[in-house]
Parts: structure tokens; sequence; C-alpha cells
């Protein structure tokens, strides 16, 4: 079975001190082209890019004065749009927040990136629990996020009512941008030139959803997208992510830490989902010397690098190994976070797919040209269709 391989792409890299490694421009479009398209010479699934509401902060809720550090980014629903030209297979799937949002802008947003490339959209949704990041907007007011870790069991942020409410109200996005999507029919836009209709109106359709949190009526302004449905994928370290992911997503990003762990999460997820693609995210410093070069940037850094996700260091030939073994487990795919930029990406695109295509796990070219079709996923009926 081929492993599908993905990349998060975030600034300089996944550690905060790469940029000292190779003073990469991270706001010049050059620099995401030559990202992107190292990813897609390496016949990856798809790229993802990152978002948020805020700076980057080494505070849990609140911007610091570090100034050594990458602070500031594109929009990822913009700069995936910027890219997609320039590509011709690769997913493009940015992160765009369900916190503070309308769900109808970033669904248009979404579905535009999917015409635009052809295909090859997906959507990263992502709560944004800050109080620093709720200020930028002024519409309601979080508690800090101290308060909630510092509750009996803080520990657990999805086991607070503030956390759950953005994940029920992250589930409504999603339904909200799914019905926008299917809102007009594939065959709506009619262009009969010698009639002078444009488009049957009988096929477009009110999205007609009320809930707690949105009142959406529709249709979309934007057809219907050409994968019909974008690919959704949603980060999960716990139950309530687990949960919102198998309702909601296509595809979830697992962390977890040895092949055991993994085994552990794959049988927690497949209880809420039979059809969820599985991959786990690792932060990578690949390379003979890469335990030199990362402890290099801890250094560099003041701290030694902590992440959400599993932490490898090695060559790519061992890196294969841990896929390998992590496959077993139930692992369908892996979206590596590269710790330094370009570099990391490169031992990715051209070690690491070497290796995993000599051992009989990786393609020798894309068979397919949407992100749906790299993934095996079905293309959806229009859940509006019979109403005509």
């Amino acid at each position: 079975m081929t492993l599908h391989l993905a990349v998060a792409l975030d600034g300089a890299g996944w550690h905060p001190a790469a940029w000292r490694e190779s003073a990469a421009d991270v706001f010049s479009a050059r620099y995401w082209a030559g990202l992107v398209a190292e990813a897609e010479r390496g016949l990856l699934d798809l790229v993802t890019i990152e978002d948020a509401l805020g700076l980057q902060s080494t505070l849990t809720d609140g911007p610091d004065d570090r100034t050594d550090q990458v602070r500031g980014r594109f929009d990822a629903v913009l700069l995936a749009a910027r890219l997609a030209p320039l590509t011709r297979t690769i997913g493009l799937v940015p992160t765009a927040t369900t916190t503070h949002t309308e769900p109808f802008h970033v669904a248009i947003g979404i579905a535009t990136l999917d015409h635009v490339s052809g295909g090859r959209a997906g959507w990263r949704p992502q709560i944004s629990a800050r109080s620093f990041e709720a200020r930028h907007f002024g519409r309601r007011a979080f508690p800090p996020l101290e308060e909630v870790l510092n509750r009996p069991g803080g520990a657990d942020l999805s086991a607070h009512p503030h956390v759950r409410e953005l994940f029920a109200e992250a589930a409504d996005a999603v339904e909200v941008a799914r019905r926008l999507w299917d809102s007009w029919e594939d065959d709506a836009e009619i262009r009969d030139v010698a009639t002078g209709r444009f488009l049957d109106r009988d096929k477009l359709h009110y999205a007609g959803f009320a809930g707690p949190y949105f009142s959406v009526k529709g249709p979309s302004i934007t057809p219907r997208p050409p994968q019909g449905q974008p690919v959704v994928t949603a980060l999960a370290h716990s139950r309530l992510p687990y949960e919102f992911a198998a309702a909601s997503a296509d595809v979830v990003y697992v962390t977890p830490r040895s092949a055991e762990h993994a085994r552990a999460v794959v049988e927690e997820v497949r209880e809420l989902s039979a059809d969820l693609k599985i991959f786990a995210d690792l932060v990578v410093f690949l390379g003979e010397d890469a335990a030199r070069r990362k402890a290099r940037l801890d250094e560099l850094d003041g701290a030694e690098l902590v992440s959400d996700a599993a932490i490898f260091t090695g060559t790519p030939a061992e890196l294969a190994d841990v896929l390998l073994e992590w496959r077993r487990a139930g692992i369908e795919g892996f979206r590596l976070r590269p710790g330094a930029l370009p570099y990391d990406l490169e031992q990715i695109t051209r070690g690491l797919t070497a290796e995993l295509r000599g051992r009989g796990a990786f393609r020798h070219a894309y068979e397919a040209a949407t992100l749906r079709g790299l993934l095996g996923l079905p293309r959806p009926a229009n859940r509006y269709a019979e109403v005509s």
C-alpha cells in the first residue's frame, strides 16, 4: 500500500530559530512558490499552510516581546490561491479559523481555490480560543487561557466549556460550508448564448442553515467546486477533536508518540469513524548531521524545542523505518513538519521519498488530478440534486 505524504509549511520551518539557518524571506511569494514546487517535485499528496488570528508567541495567551523569532504570516487562503496556478497536481490545504470568521466567506474562498487549482483544494478548520485574538475583533470576550489551564483538570483544554463551545461552533461552520458548496448543482451554469440563459435557477438551492452560531440562507455566490466538496482536514490531539474530525472532516492529523500510541489512537478514532483518513504528524530534522543541526538551533533559540507532535531526528532511511512501523499500527499517511526550510523539505522530497519508493511504499508518479483522487476519496453527490 502506498503511503500518503504531506508537508506542513509554516514560516521558515517548525523550529523557531530556523530562519537563522537560511535567512529565507518568508514574506516573498517566490519563497512559497519554491517550497510548493519542491513538494510537488517529490510527488507529495498535499501541503498545508499554517495560519492564525494572532502573532506567533511564546506565551500561552498574548503577544510576547521577542524579536529573535519569526513574527507575522500571510493569509493562508489567499497565499494558496496565489500558488495554485504555479502547480499542477499537488493538493493545497490552507488553515482558516472558524472563530471570529463567517463561514460564508471561508466557503467561497475555499471554493474559489478549488476552481483556480482545478480540483486540488482543501481546508483545515481551526478554532481560536485565545483571548488576545478575540480582542482583535471586539465582538465577544474570551477568558484568558491561563485561567482555563489553571482550573482543576485544566491540562485537558477540551474539557472546558469555552473550548467545547468553540468546537461546536466549528462543526456548524463546516456544515454551513458544505451546504454552500452544494448549493449550486454541477450543471447549474448553462451559458447558452442562443437562448440567453446563463444559468438554470432551479438548480441553485438555499443552504437554509439556522443554528446557535450562524444563520445562513445561501445560495453561494461561487459555483459548485470541481471536487464537489473540497477536502476538509483537522488536527486532533484528544477525544473532543477526534469527535469533531469524525463528524466534520475527511482527514485527521493525529499526534502519537510511538507505534504503540499510534495503535491506540487509531483504535479510538475508528470507534468514531470507519471512513476518516488518519495521518500522523511528525516534526522532522533529517540528514546525517540532523542532531547537530537541531542542537545548534536549540542553542540559538535558548531552549530545547518542544512540540505537540513527536520530534524525529535522523536520516531519511531511519524515518522510513518509523513511518512503516506506524503504518502497521493503522496510520495511513503522514503530515511531516520540516524543522527548517527548505533543507528538511528537500530531505523529505528527495531522500525520504526515494527510500520509501525503494521499499515499494510510495508512488512513482501522480495517479490522479484532484486531491480527492490522490487520497482515494470519492466525489460526493450533491445533497440537493434530487430536489430538481
